[in-house]
């Protein structure tokens, strides 16, 4: 079986959790026995960390004067090659929805602005032009889909989902798209419009839609109208961490430090963390909080905890990846996650990983599969600060967490997760003995 799986990041250039599952996932499919997986990014930069799989950017097809077949466009388009001097991008009226210029041969010409090597240029961020890219993207994508052998197209989160709707009109194979979020998630409950819109096509598209937690697959249902026998449930894990061979971080200071890991935004809850540090403060004062991240509300936050007067116990860092993140969680002794909304969550996994105990809220997916972790509900600070100065407070209940907390994460492998998608994959294509065209 061959898959043909469209992502938007992937380690080491990644800015959240979205690289980090697509990289988990690709590894734990790797594992199965004949089964190929083909990852398209929409930049490859050669220093990808691919194990077991082929990884292609869409900044290295060249988009040639060819055939692309997208219904959702009404008709056949004929994309044409031009130089980077000449007409400059065609311009969307929504995310993956072409604007069209009839011609008197009754066919549409769509002009796009490539290099001299015929190759579209792609940031591979979120910055810029992001709905250009987005469209760009879907464009490479029917071409690579043509080009390319495949059984089974994956698709993952929003910004790929025209890609993978490009690709099965391309060739009419099955398309499953993969949940990690949705923009009432992101936004707090208010999603954009047009984001929605390729939220929902998406799903109408997919013949299979994955959700990563129970709470993603009723947000899915009640807010997308998509049928419950669509949808299947498959959650993330964690990437093993060897701790061996590593030096041990040492804080330098004999006080307790308490992390929140994650985007400064209003999804992750930042300032529901920062009110409960105050509160915390005024009980004991041999600890220190750290806010390690980037995000919209940083500069809020920064500006919440001096009205406060705890800025010489509270710190930020600014975004972290890698073994930076594995050098914070070892000078912690608590991880905080007080996500608002949260489809899942992973770095509450890392943080078990390292040896820590860790507090997320009710609202994240990843509170339904972990028994060992405080939970509380995101708005209710005073029980939040009320578990941090136990956990503190009392050193026998932070190494009961940390005990079963690591048996229990290390129990969640990416190699199961992959083999439930897997089944996903085979329901699609009940003739096991088809071949790929």
């Amino acid at each position: 079986m061959r898959v043909l799986m469209f992502g938007w990041e992937f380690p080491p250039h990644i800015s959240g959790g979205l690289g980090t599952a697509c990289f988990g996932l690709t590894r734990g499919l790797s594992y199965i026995p004949d089964l190929q997986v083909l990852f398209v990014v929409p930049k490859a930069f050669g220093d990808e960390e691919v194990k077991g799989m082929s990884l292609i950017g869409a900044n290295h097809v060249p988009v040639k004067h060819r055939k692309l077949f997208m219904n959702h466009f009404n008709q056949t388009l004929d994309y044409i090659e031009v130089g980077a001097k000449l007409t400059p991008y065609t311009q969307p009226d929504e995310y993956f929805q072409l604007k069209k210029s009839e011609t008197k041969e009754k066919r549409t010409n769509h002009y796009i602005q490539t290099d001299e090597m015929g190759l579209l240029p792609f940031s591979g961020t979120y910055d810029g032009d992001l709905l250009q890219e987005i469209n760009n993207y879907a464009l490479v994508a029917n071409i690579i889909a043509q080009d390319y052998s495949f059984d089974i197209i994956h698709a993952h989160d929003w910004l790929t989902y025209p890609a993978g709707i490009a690709a099965k009109e391309a060739t009419g194979k099955p398309l499953v798209v993969h949940v990690h979020a949705t923009d009432f998630d992101r936004s707090g409950g208010s999603a954009n419009p047009a984001v929605f819109n390729i939220e929902k096509r998406g799903m109408d598209a997919a013949d299979k839609v994955i959700v990563v937690s129970n709470l993603t697959r009723r947000t899915v249902i009640e807010k997308y109208g998509i049928p419950e026998e669509k949808i299947t449930t498959v959650y993330n894990a964690v990437e093993p961490y060897e701790h061996k061979d590593k030096p041990l971080f040492k804080k330098g200071i004999n006080e307790k430090l308490v992390t929140f890991l994650g985007r400064i935004t209003m999804q992750k809850g930042p300032e529901y963390f920062v009110e409960a540090a105050h509160r915390v403060l005024q009980r004991i004062d041999n600890v220190r909080f750290v806010m390690a991240g980037s995000g919209d509300m940083m500069h809020r936050m920064i500006r919440r905890a001096a009205q406060l007067k705890i800025m010489d116990r509270f710190h930020f860092t600014g975004f972290l990846r890698g073994e930076e993140v594995f050098s914070m969680l070892a000078m912690s002794d608590l991880y905080v996650m007080p996500s608002v909304s949260e489809p899942f969550g992973i770095s509450p996994l890392e943080a078990m990983q390292s040896n820590v105990p860790v507090l997320i809220s009710h609202q994240s997916g990843v509170a339904e599969i972990l028994t060992y972790a405080i939970k509380t509900n995101f708005w209710d600070v005073d029980a939040m600060a009320d578990a941090i100065y136990g956990v503190l407070k009392y050193p026998a209940l932070s190494r009961m967490f940390v005990k079963h907390g690591k048996q229990e994460v290390d129990s969640l492998k990416w190699e199961k997760s992959a083999l439930k998608v897997k089944e996903v994959y085979d329901s699609l294509l009940p003739n096991k003995n088809q071949k790929s065209g």
